[in-house]
């Protein structure tokens, strides 16, 4: 048998071979991309849980330390609708690649920042305020990220499985969550003393190492075939965001009510992992690691969910798992409340792991399909940061409504809950798209 080497086939076939790798290599770009910058963004989540009341706050009481930390946590998500106009439209202007590769030093830039920050007990109060403008930058650039990286990779794939690759990006989230953990889990159990002073830095400064390997990968990677078609025939929007809200707007507010759903994340990774951890004395070890065996059955699930909705569409699945958190949110909590390891970690897989990882999975070719090419960067940044405004004060609203007593979660439990149902009733007034070609995505019906 006789092996015929690339170097030897016809030009058209070796082009043929290079075009379908595309996908593969744009789902690995997203994917490594959206590692670092939710790598980043968990980092500083875990660490305004656990330790920013008492290094950048603790000139208060520790209940306003903790609400000033949360809150600074949720001010990353005001600037995200404004960074997802400004990234969205040059998205959409100027190709998916250089935007994403800018989202990266931004959010890499301001990690490195904050891990180098001095405390309030060195700078006083500009230490807070400058803890919030860096986080004011992450926000800015997480706008861009996963609506950037989400239009790169489905405008490369096929068809047939453009929900599989395009998933691939919310699994670079789960993996940067994954390694944000594992890093914060040493650290957590470090002396209290050591903890505080310098401990808390390493995650932040970690970073650094994260950001090169995703440069290099992402700077590699071609602008889309159908964001070259656009721009070669010179329909590139000259101001998409007028095109989007004059032509999409109904869109635009299915996405945001839609992006409800991801107050089950911050709920779960955020006010979660604080609330057990000070009001019924679950170990941070326990928590933290409960979180990593959540992400890491995501990783496994998310692409099998985005297979079956490559097969019966997207609405069965997001919906099918939007109502299911609903649904277990109250046992979830009377599992973490309970102090059992055990009943943590199943808790943790079953919520995390299986069933938020269904919309989880989903939502990035589900919402790119509702827009044509030319507003698809923008529709989704912006849809999706309007609604993750929610989840990005969950873990403050979560806090306000949290009652005394083993049974204080369940306003919480309810609140979130309710954004669910909402989420899953817009979810239902969507086209089904997936079995539409990538040509045809966003077209106007008569």
């Amino acid at each position: 048998m006789t092996l015929t080497s690339t170097a030897s086939l016809p030009a058209s076939s070796t082009a043929q071979a290079g075009q379908n790798k595309l996908p593969k290599r744009a789902a690995l770009v997203s994917f490594v991309g959206s590692m670092l910058e939710y790598y980043d963004f968990f980092i500083y989540g875990t660490a305004a849980a656990l330790i920013f009341p008492k290094v950048f706050f603790a000139n208060v009481d520790p209940s306003t330390a903790t609400l000033l930390a949360l809150l600074s946590f949720g001010i990353g998500y005001i600037a995200r609708p404004v960074g997802a106009v400004i990234l969205g439209h040059f998205g959409d202007r100027i190709g998916r690649k250089t935007v994403l590769l800018f989202t990266l030093v931004l959010m890499g830039g301001s990690t490195l920042a904050i891990g180098l920050l001095p405390d309030a007990k060195t700078i006083g109060n500009a230490a807070p305020i400058i803890l919030t403008l860096l986080r004011l930058l992450q926000g800015l650039s997480a706008a861009g990220e996963q609506s950037g990286a989400n239009s790169l990779t489905l405008e490369h794939s096929a068809n047939s499985n453009r929900a599989f690759f395009t998933s691939w990006t919310l699994s670079g989230t789960q993996a940067g969550a994954i390694l944000a953990t594992l890093v914060f889990i040493p650290v957590s159990s470090l002396p209290e003393d050591q903890l505080l002073s310098w401990g808390w830095r390493i995650p932040f400064l970690l970073s650094f190492f994260v950001l090169v390997v995703a440069y290099v990968v992402r700077r590699t990677m071609p602008e889309t075939p159908v964001f070259e078609e656009i721009k070669d025939k010179a329909k590139v929007a000259r101001f998409p965001i007028v095109a989007l809200l004059r032509d999409y707007w109904p869109d635009v507010l299915r996405v945001i009510v839609c992006a409800l759903i991801a107050t089950v994340s911050t709920m779960t990774a955020v006010f979660t992992l604080g609330y057990v951890t000070s009001k019924f004395g679950v170990a941070r070890p326990t928590m933290l690691w409960a979180g990593v065996l959540g992400n890491v059955t995501a990783l496994v699930t998310q692409p099998l969910w985005a297979l079956l909705a490559d097969r019966i569409g997207r609405k069965p699945v997001f919906i099918g798992g939007v109502l299911g958190c609903a649904v277990l949110l109250f046992p979830y909590f009377m599992a973490v409340t309970s102090g059992n390891t055990v009943l943590i970690f199943a808790a943790a897989m079953i919520l995390s792991g299986i069933v938020y990882a269904a919309p989880n999975a989903i939502w990035p070719s589900f919402y790119a399909e509702m827009f044509e090419a030319r507003v698809r960067y923008s529709g989704t940044a912006i849809g999706t940061q309007l609604g993750f405004l929610a989840a990005g004060f969950t873990p403050l609203v979560s806090a306000s409504l949290v009652g005394e007593g083993p049974t204080g979660w369940i306003p919480v439990a309810s609140f979130v809950a309710a954004c669910c149902v909402i989420s899953a009733a817009a979810a239902a007034t969507a086209r089904e798209t997936h079995k539409v070609d990538i040509a045809d995505l966003g077209k106007r019906r008569n």
